[in-house]
């Protein structure tokens, strides 16, 4: 009987709903995703010894204000990329964009490993930037568009888990090969290459998203329309414009773009503020105790990496129960609290490093509201470009958190006052998060 059947349907585990075309887009963003976190991970717990190599002893005491120029390039580099790749993929497909970029990102943080001064450093950290940002937007928009939709939350945090385990990855070979020597921070950009191999099986694999396919037909087929001067419809109109400019053509779009905008310029302001600096303070703090700074590093990364993954994963399953919008909340504060209790309220290192896991969950965690939420509140013909422009352009000014708090730390007080300084940009996503519509088990816009 069809009413027992879809009961029994409903009371199946989650997991029995996704055929294997499903899981294999997952599996690949979240790999892709993976890499991505271990080679900018790799960046923050390195970067203090690739500059006490290429920098002239001189400038050591200034490392904190050229490590913050270098990880500021980068993210510059991320957000210039990833919203050219945005664009990409909503004309030429994700899976092939997704291809792409993981091709080049092999290829530039293979390259940046052989830098020999801070300039060719910073220039090549900020192409890696270039080929990285487009990666996250093509894996967020496959899953959002091929899982279904009360599970769709569940995916994207799944997928949002590879950030976290790559920089997992990475503290755990900062351990390793730190002991190598000067050249260290070399290797563990030599290992970056690896990802490359990913693109053979991606090919073979993943499917392309079925409702691109049929937005991209409609949208040559309205183009060719518009270009002849036949009359057109508005719809016509709006698949025949450039996604960018189409994001602002909308009262609707142009308002979720501008609020949802703000909230991911907090998200990120504050993670790059913040979270580049809790390996320095911990090494820091574990020096004045007499104990072995770097190793203490890595336990930190570690700590506040293994949180991470339990945020990243936790919100989709959250956001799927109670919805988007309160969760997105919740984090936002959490993580608002959870910065004075690691540099203000916490001063022996064992309840330091579980104030950073407590940290990771959510500084780090909360960055899965924008793979879950933000493919929900576009249409498909503008679903990669506004996602990437949302998660992306912040870092054009979200560049500067590495470097004002590198400033702050030498000169008003170190790691505590710039971080406590930083995190008051929360505000702004506590603002604007419930302007937003709640969007949990809904269809995704056409």
């Amino acid at each position: 009987m069809p009413g027992v059947a879809a009961d029994s349907s409903s009371s199946q585990p989650w997991y029995h709903s996704l055929n294997r075309s499903q899981w294999n887009t997952l599996i690949a963003s979240n790999l892709g995703w993976l890499f991505d976190g271990y080679e900018t991970y790799a960046l923050v717990i390195s970067v203090g010894v690739a500059l006490h190599q290429l920098l002239d002893p001189s400038q050591y005491p200034q490392i904190p204000t050229y490590a913050g120029i270098v990880i500021a390039i980068t993210l510059l580099g991320w957000g210039v990329g990833g919203l050219i790749g945005g664009v990409i993929a909503d004309y030429i497909g994700r899976k092939r964009t997704m291809l792409f970029a993981i091709l080049a990102y092999s290829l530039m943080t293979g390259l940046s490993a052989f830098a020999w001064d801070w300039w060719s450093f910073a220039i090549m950290r900020f192409l890696v930037g270039v080929c990285i940002g487009s990666e996250w937007v093509t894996g967020t928009s496959i899953v959002a568009e091929l899982w279904p939709d009360k599970n769709r939350g569940k995916g994207v945090g799944l997928m949002q888990t590879g950030f976290g385990v790559g920089f997992f990855l990475a503290s755990v070979a900062w351990y390793f090969i730190n002991p190598v020597g000067p050249d260290a921070w070399r290797v563990m950009f030599l290992l970056g290459v690896v990802p490359a191999l990913l693109t053979l099986w991606i090919r073979r694999s993943i499917p392309e998203s079925e409702r691109w396919e049929h937005v991209n037909e409609r949208r040559d087929a309205a183009t060719a329309r518009v270009r002849s001067g036949a009359a057109v419809s508005d719809e016509d109109k709006a698949l025949a414009r450039f996604t960018v400019a189409d994001l602002f053509a909308e009262p609707q779009i142009r308002q979720r773009v501008i609020l949802a905008f703000l909230m991911s310029l907090a998200t990120t302001f504050a993670f790059w503020g913040i979270s580049a600096w809790t390996p320095p303070y911990v090494a820091a703090a574990a020096a004045k105790a007499g104990l072995p700074a770097q190793t203490w590093a890595s336990y930190a990364a570690m700590a506040n990496n293994g949180g991470a993954i339990l945020g990243y994963a936790a919100f989709g399953f959250i956001a799927d129960a109670y919805g988007r919008k309160g969760t997105t909340i919740a984090y936002v504060a959490l993580a608002f609290l959870s910065v004075p209790l690691v540099f203000l309220w916490s001063h022996d290192l064992t309840t330091i490093l579980w104030a950073t896991a407590f940290s990771g969950a959510f500084v780090s965690g909360q960055y899965t509201w924008m793979a879950a939420w933000l493919p929900e509140l576009f249409p498909t013909r503008v679903r990669a470009t506004a996602t990437a422009f949302v998660f992306n352009t912040p870092r054009l000014i979200a560049w500067t958190g590495p470097l004002i708090s590198g400033w702050l730390i030498a000169n008003f007080g170190g790691f505590s006052t710039a971080a406590v300084a930083i995190a008051t940009i929360y505000i702004l996503s506590l603002v604007a998060a419930p302007f937003l519509p709640e969007t949990r088990g809904k269809p995704l816009p056409e």
